[in-house]
């Protein structure tokens, strides 16, 4: 039975990306809770909320496309 073995050069490129996206994803969804709140004009402690709950969707989505990103290209080959 064959080994698995890390393809570094896949695994260092969905990394990036990963980072690159998830940056994006929570910080765009921090913003718009934030736009949200302050257009609103609701309380501070209730725009934190909205925050909260952008970054939790944000998260959300991250761990999505992390798992669609892995099913697409495998890190993992046999030998």
């Amino acid at each position: 039975m064959g080994q698995k073995r890390i393809d570094w050069v896949r695994a260092s490129t969905l990394v990036s990306v990963v980072i690159l996206v998830g940056t994006e994803l929570i910080g765009a969804a921090w913003a718009a809770g934030w736009a949200i709140g302050g257009l609103a004009g609701l309380p501070a402690s209730h725009a934190t909320v909205i925050e909260a709950l952008g970054v939790a969707a944000g998260f959300a989505g991250l761990y999505a496309f992390v798992r669609a990103a892995v099913r697409h290209e495998p890190i993992f080959h046999a030998d």
